[in-house]
């Protein structure tokens, strides 16, 4: 059994950083998915799919998993880069 330690990136549809700032620990899936044939809904029997924790912090995650014994791999987030935006800017000549 594996986790993933990982921080979540910006959802596309929205501008704020609200549930980015956590770091998250979820366990990587052992069992496919099935497909119901009747409904076409997706299931699967491995609970542990279900298990998303969150960490203020890095360090806590993987002592987390250190402390429980858990195979983990860590993802660093991606940094993006910040661009001081003026008004003036946009009248700016630029050749």
């Amino acid at each position: 059994m594996t986790a993933r330690i990982f921080k979540p990136t910006k959802n596309a549809m929205q501008s704020g950083m609200k549930h980015c700032k956590k770091w998250k620990f979820e366990y990587a899936p052992e069992q496919t998915r099935d497909l119901d044939p009747l409904v076409g809904w997706t299931g699967s029997a491995d609970m542990n799919s279900q298990i998303i924790l969150s960490f203020d912090t890095k360090q806590e995650a993987v002592a987390y998993a250190e402390r429980n014994n858990i195979d983990y791999v860590v993802q660093e987030p991606h940094v993006r880069k910040t661009r001081l935006k003026n008004y003036a800017d946009v009248f700016a000549f630029r050749p």
